[in-house]
């Protein structure tokens, strides 16, 4: 493990808030529309606290994506200060809890905070993290060329290149494919 259980969990929930919206070579359509898609990506993630389960909160987390995006796209400096707004703004205050399956880990919400707050707050707890160890660089960008999605690479060696097994497989093909096309050298 290369962070705490739960800045892993919160980079990688973060990380598929994101992929939502991005046009990725999945369809290029967002996949955070309806109501039924953003209770999917609660319980996926297992986001503990009240929902009002509304189009407002729909809205609320929608909105979110652009800010966590940039986590994967900023420079050092730059990320620091969309921590630091987020924590400010969403009123942080860290305190450590106990609850379902999971042993005391930090939360920094109100555990009665919209479900936004919650999200961009423990996305941002895990940034900072993420930026005090100096492991910022395993904030990635998959290297398919049809995929924009985001994904944390927690590899030992840091030599993850693709957000998932399927675009790596498909960048493989290509790079066969493209090696056979090639003229033989005589």
């Amino acid at each position: 493990m290369v962070f705490a259980h739960d800045t892993e969990r919160a980079l990688a929930a973060a990380a598929a808030l994101v992929n939502t919206g991005q046009d990725s070579w999945r369809d290029g359509e967002d996949q955070l529309t309806t109501l039924d898609e953003l209770a999917e990506l609660v319980r996926t993630w297992q986001w503990s606290g009240p929902r009002t389960g509304d189009l407002a909160e729909l809205a609320e987390v929608r909105e979110l994506r652009p800010t966590l995006a940039r986590f994967w796209s900023a420079d050092k400096d730059t990320v620091v200060e969309i921590v630091n707004q987020v924590l400010r703004e969403r009123r942080a205050l860290p305190q450590l809890v106990k609850h379902d399956q999971w042993d005391y880990h930090v939360h920094a919400t109100d555990p009665q905070a919209p479900l936004a707050d919650r999200m961009a707050v423990e996305a941002a707890m895990a940034i900072a993290d993420v930026i005090r160890i100096g492991e910022l660089g395993r904030l990635r960008i998959c290297g398919a060329e049809d995929c924009g999605d985001v994904y944390v690479d927690l590899s030992k060696n840091r030599s993850r290149r693709f957000c998932d097994t399927t675009c790596g497989n498909r960048a493989n093909v290509a790079a066969y494919r493209a090696r056979r096309a090639e003229p033989a050298i005589e």
